[in-house]
Formats: structure tokens, C-alpha cells, sequence
């Protein structure tokens, strides 16, 4: 409350004698675990900084991204600057615009521009936070095919029917009329917090 309200409450007390009142009692609870401060010619109690740590609410929510998700993250972090058509077009599936939304959401991904090309469509690119979080020094530090398949995150059936398909000459990039996977199944846990 401001000096001139709690003069008001007070039966019209003059304002010097409130002032004083109110640094009184300033000193009074200044070793308690509540303090007496104005701030913006208020007057009001707060909690006292050395104990404001346990009355805070702050937990860490590990959220669940797809497998979809993590495919259009590494998506742009290798191609980047990249457009959503060109993210279909090396997944093979159609991209929900969500999916997109939940990574700029993290704050991992953000709109990078527009490519010069006819319709100009926005392209993505990814954020300092993203390289912060995944313990990246810059993009460079993207671990390669040669590390990926040694690490053992790339399927060997995959990379047998790939090899099988570009020995025969096909040349099948998936259903086109797939959509994304769901947020429950084939999902990997991450570190967000809120």
C-alpha cells in the first residue's frame, strides 16, 4: 500500500508519522523471514531473500519427443538452412506443422528467413541452445555416418535394404501419403525444462 492509503485507513494519520512508522517496522522484521520493503512507493512484505529458495517452484519436466520430431531436428541441424518441403521430401512423409511448433517451442529451431525461390517458403535453421543442450561446440561437432553407425544408431537392416534398393536401381522414398508418428510410441526422452 502506498503512504497516502494507509493514511486514508488510518483516519488521515499524517504521512511523516507513517513513514516512520513503517521504517520501525522495516527494522523489526528486517531479521525475520519476512521483510517490510517499498518498492514504487509501496509498501509490502516479501519473503526474505535467504529463504526464498524454498518457498520457489521449479521442477525439471522431461517431455517426450517423437520419433518424428527427432527426425525433422536432425533434419535441419544437417541441412540447414532448410525448408519444410525439403524436410518432407528427405523423410518421405508428410511433417505436421506441430512437429515443427514443438521444436521451436524447445527453442531448438527458428525461422531462418525465406528461400529465393518462387512462393519464398521459410526456412529453418538451428539455435545456440540447441548446440547448448546437446553439448555441441558448433554444428561441425554433428558426429558423422562413420560415428552414427559405430554408435549403433543406425539400423543395419536399414542400411542393407538401402544398399539392396540402390543396387537395383530402385528408387523408393516411402509412403507418400504417411503421416507422422504419434508423441507415444517411438519416442526418446529429453532433458526440457519448464
Amino acid at each position: 500500500m502506498s503512504v497516502d492509503a494507509l493514511s486514508t485507513h488510518l483516519g488521515g494519520l499524517d504521512n511523516a508519522a507513517i513513514r516512520k512508522g513503517l521504517q520501525a517496522l522495516e527494522v523489526h522484521y528486517s531479521k525475520r523471514g519476512v521483510h517490510l520493503v517499498e518498492r514504487g512507493k509501496r509498501w509490502h512484505f516479501e519473503t526474505a531473500p535467504d529463504l526464498a529458495h524454498l518457498l520457489r517452484r521449479e521442477r525439471e519436466q522431461v517431455r517426450r519427443l517423437s520419433r518424428a520430431a527427432t527426425e525433422v531436428l536432425a533434419i535441419i541441424a544437417y541441412h540447414e538452412p532448410v525448408s519444410r518441403a525439403e524436410i518432407e521430401s528427405i523423410r518421405g512423409v508428410q511433417t505436421a506443422k506441430g512437429t515443427l511448433d514443438v521444436l521451436m517451442e524447445a527453442g531448438w529451431i527458428k525461422l531462418a528467413g525465406r528461400r529465393e525461390v518462387p512462393g519464398r517458403p521459410v526456412i529453418y535453421a538451428t539455435t545456440p541452445e540447441f548446440l547448448d543442450h546437446f553439448g555441441l561446440t558448433s554444428r561441425r561437432d554433428l558426429p558423422g555416418m562413420d560415428e552414427l553407425r559405430a554408435a549403433g544408431l543406425l539400423d543395419p537392416v536399414d542400411d542393407a535394404l538401402e544398399e539392396a534398393m540402390e543396387g537395383a536401381g530402385s528408387d523408393q522414398s516411402g509412403d507418400d501419403n504417411a503421416q507422422d508418428e504419434p508423441m507415444v510410441d517411438g519416442s526418446e526422452d529429453i532433458g526440457l525444462t519448464t
